[in-house]
């Protein structure tokens, strides 16, 4: 069963999982690169990039639903954008609160590049220890 998880496959369902995971899909990106690592302890970095980018685009769909899905209502979380703006975004990686950050970035058109950056920092800065765990 475990030839089916060859390092390609590997890579494309972690890809996939991180993904869905930065979006209300309830799935665990963090399980996902843990369960890659120990079957591909070699593809450590390109696994953690996987994840980050994937992790991050799925990040960016929650802030273009807020940006193209605004409305007058208040948001959760614009206090906390509208205070700290892009770098914020840093705790994007959180549960829950991450897609509400997202979400109020582009409810509050901040800057897509800053959110991109400052999202993909904080959850590469996750995978990163994460893999650490994984590798030990």
């Amino acid at each position: 069963m475990l030839e089916l998880f060859t390092p390609a496959t590997s890579l494309a369902s972690l890809a996939a999982a991180s993904f869905l995971a930065a979006t209300l899909v309830p799935l665990s990106s963090e399980a996902a690169l843990f369960g890659v690592l120990r079957l591909h302890p070699e593809l450590a970095w390109p696994a953690i990039a996987v994840a980050t980018a994937g992790n991050t685009a799925g990040g960016l769909t929650s802030y273009l639903i807020g940006r193209f899905l605004a409305t007058k209502r208040p948001l959760a979380r614009v206090a906390t954008v509208r205070r700290w703006g892009a770098p914020a975004l840093v705790l994007a990686w959180l549960p829950l609160a991450g897609d509400a950050l997202c979400v109020a970035a582009g409810w509050l058109k901040v800057n897509w590049a800053a959110v991109a950056a400052f999202s993909a920092a904080g959850r590469f800065a996750r995978y990163w220890l994460i893999a650490q765990g994984a590798l030990w």
